[in-house]
């Protein structure tokens, strides 16, 4: 059994003498992630802020002797590879992958360095192909920039960049990561830093604004180090990705000037907990354009989910004040559909004429088309509504919110999460906090430090939902920072009875000292390590 109480990666990567990239940044990027680091010496290079005048590839036998020294001792949750220096490193690498794999599971983040920042030619063709044909294959997840993404392709290829990642997960990738900050911050998107995200979990832009220093090196070598550590740590490609940009992204922020060309980032903790480093994430591949805003949503308070406009009427004959109607759609067939729909037409308008009457904010669940044309004012969208919507209907949603329509999403992980923050909601869900049978979910609950991380970081007001019984769970949940929280089973039959018990405890609970923010929250969906 291994004694060490911390995740380790390994890096497998190339020396940088002038202390910017390689097994430096990486170094500092799985500290920043609270990882143990093992660093394994694939090459070496003469290299200063300025200039790279040599690079020695460390001998294979060196190499796997590196290799089976550690395996011994300290076996890796992740590995990640930088510059490999030859391509029969690349093969040693790739036995020993398979060979660690026979024995546990195993996360491999390839970071094709192909070329230095100071424009000098890291690897030769031969180099080049042993990366696409043996270690993208393996590999978990690979973070090449445009250029690198062009060059593993051949120049054959043609295409958009989400179409270049396409054709690298072809090759064997899991997950795929197009680095965009090295990108000339020219045109509209030049106040942006924007890298196409495609994973089994999730595709699209995930962007932040563009941080403006010339000292940059080591910027891809410590998002793919952060990368692996997530992955150590048991974060699911989207999620890891995300950490990765806000690791990154913070680094950058801390670049310095140590020489007479370019500076290297330095990664530190503290990333997690900033949150102006929450990436947003947009729902298709249109890339962003600006970095929007709007005014923060009003706090929902306790917030009653029923399923008809007689319950929303009890609701707010009992003082709520925000009540969402929910009405699941039954399986239907030509014959009765029509019927389906003279209901829920009647249900949406007895629902908003109730909480009209009593000043009451409703928002109605799922079928946001018909409620809009109902005239309501407010709308609940989960995420696989968010994925199922075309082009046309989000442009009708944005009109919609353009108008004057409140808008709340529903998120699980950190990736629903950014996706949640492009869109600019009044709040965003957070669930399920607690274990629920309402729904069934792979998410594992959030817990009350997962909530005082999303109330802490989120742009919006953040809602709990999921598993909230008793009215003290209601009031911890309100400790946490959260400035909505969901009941549903609790209402009970008669919500005039039990309304004032979930009322007086969300108050006192607002009353209690803050909770403790973690320094990063837990993985929701198992990962590797998880």
């Amino acid at each position: 059994m291994n004694p060490n109480p911390f995740p380790i990666i390994w890096s497998i990567a190339g020396t940088d003498s002038g202390g910017g990239a390689g097994l430096a940044a990486d170094q500092r990027a799985a500290d920043a992630l609270g990882v143990h680091c093992c660093t394994v010496v694939a090459g070496i290079t003469a290299q200063s802020t300025t200039e790279v005048t040599h690079i020695e590839a460390t001998p294979p036998h060196v190499l796997q002797a590196q290799l089976d020294t550690l395996a011994r001792d300290l076996p890796p949750q992740a590995i990640k590879t930088g510059l490999l220096g030859s391509a029969e490193n690349v093969r040693v690498l790739a036995r020993f992958v398979d060979q660690l794999r026979t024995e546990r599971p195993l996360a491999l983040v390839v970071d094709p360095v192909l070329r230095a920042s100071t424009g000098a030619a890291l690897a030769n063709e031969e180099l080049r192909l042993a990366y696409r044909d043996l270690l993208l294959p393996r590999a978990t997840a690979i973070t090449p920039n445009q250029a690198e993404a062009v060059a593993l392709l051949g120049d054959g290829f043609s295409g958009d960049i989400p179409a270049q990642a396409l054709a690298l997960r072809a090759l064997g990738c899991e997950a795929v990561v197009i680095t965009g900050g090295d990108a000339g911050a020219t045109g509209p998107q030049g106040s942006l830093s924007i890298d196409w995200l495609d994973t089994p979990q999730a595709r699209g832009w995930l962007g932040l604004p563009r941080e403006n220093t010339p000292h940059n090196h080591g910027t891809g070598c410590t998002f793919a180090s952060a990368m692996a550590a997530a992955l150590a740590l048991g974060w699911v490609g989207a999620d890891a990705a995300v950490l990765a940009k806000m690791a990154a992204t913070h680094a950058l922020r801390h670049a310095r000037a140590v020489g007479r060309g370019v500076g290297p980032v330095i990664a530190r903790a503290g990333f997690g907990t900033d949150p102006s480093l929450l990436p947003r994430l947009t729902l298709g591949a249109e890339a962003p354009q600006s970095w929007a805003t709007r005014e923060r949503g009003e706090p929902p308070g306790v917030y009653a989910i029923v399923d008809s406009a007689e319950r929303v009427r009890q609701c707010v004959a009992a003082g709520a004040r925000t009540v969402q109607l929910r009405i699941k759609r039954p399986s239907l067939t030509p014959a009765n559909d029509a019927a389906w729909r003279a209901h829920l037409a009647g249900e949406i308008r007895s629902a908003l004429a109730a909480a009209e009457s009593a000043g009451a904010t409703l928002y109605i669940n799922d079928h946001w088309q018909q409620a809009l044309a109902l005239g309501a004012k407010a709308l609940h969208l989960g995420q696989e509504d968010l994925l199922a919507l075309s082009p046309a209907e989000q442009a009708q949603l944005a009109q919609s919110r353009a108008s004057g329509v409140a808008l709340g999403l529903s998120s699980h992980s950190l990736w629903e999460l950014c996706r949640a923050h492009a869109l600019l909601p009044d709040y965003i869900a957070c669930g399920p906090v607690w274990p629920t049978t309402t729904k069934d979910m792979p998410w594992v609950p959030q817990g009350l430090d997962n909530l005082a991380w999303w109330a802490h970081m989120a742009p919006a007001p953040v809602v709990a939902i999921g598993g909230i019984l008793a009215p003290e769970q209601l009031g911890q949940a309100a400790a946490c920072g959260a400035e909505g929280g969901c009941v549903v089973r609790g209402l009970g039959d008669d919500p005039t009875r039990t309304w004032p018990a979930w009322q007086q405890a969300w108050n006192q609970g607002r009353q209690r000292p803050a909770s403790a923010v973690p320094e990063l929250p837990h993985p929701t969906l198992p990962g590797r390590a998880g």
